[in-house]
C-alpha cells in the first residue's frame, strides 16, 4: 500500500511523501506419511531444541505422539501438540507457518490443519533410534 501526501513547500513547489509498507507471509506445506515406514524402526524421545529452521523441514508423519518431523539429514523430531487439537490424521497435510526469523519455534507456532484447525506446537523431543520393531 502507498500512501502519498502533497504539501505546498516554503519555496512554492510540493512536497511529496511517501510511505510504503510491504508485508510478506510465507506459509510451509508439510505432507505427510500416513502409512507406516515398511521397516519400522522404534524412536526414544530425548530433549529437544526450542527452535527448528525452517528450512531443515523434509516432511513428517503422523503418530499418535504428535507430529514427528523429518529434517534434511535424516534426523527426527516429534512436535508435541496442545492438548485440544483437531484430529490430523484425517488430511493429506498440514501447514506450518514459520516466523520472521525463519524458525519453527515450541510454544509460539502452530500446525495448522487444512480444514482449517490449529495445534499449537508446545514442545519438539529430539527422536533416537533404538531398533527395528
Amino acid at each position: 500500500m502507498v500512501v502519498a501526501l502533497l504539501l505546498a513547500g516554503s519555496g512554492g513547489g510540493p512536497v511529496v511523501l511517501a510511505q510504503l509498507t510491504i508485508r510478506q507471509q510465507l506459509i510451509i506445506r508439510v505432507p505427510s506419511r500416513i502409512r507406516p515406514p515398511a521397516d519400522p524402526v522404534r524412536y526414544k524421545e530425548k530433549d529437544g531444541p526450542k527452535c527448528i529452521p525452517a528450512s531443515d523441514l523434509a516432511g513428517a508423519q503422523i503418530s499418535n505422539y504428535g507430529v514427528d518431523l523429518l529434517l534434511r539429514g535424516g534426523k527426527r523430531v516429534r512436535a508435541k501438540l496442545a492438548e485440544d487439537c483437531p484430529p490430523l490424521d484425517y488430511y493429506s497435510g498440514f501447514y506450518i507457518r514459520q516466523g520472521l526469523d525463519g524458525q519453527v519455534c515450541a510454544d509460539r507456532d502452530s500446525i495448522r490443519v487444512r480444514s482449517g484447525g490449529s495445534c499449537e506446537i508446545e514442545r519438539f523431543r529430539r527422536l533416537v533410534p533404538l531398533g527395528k520393531k
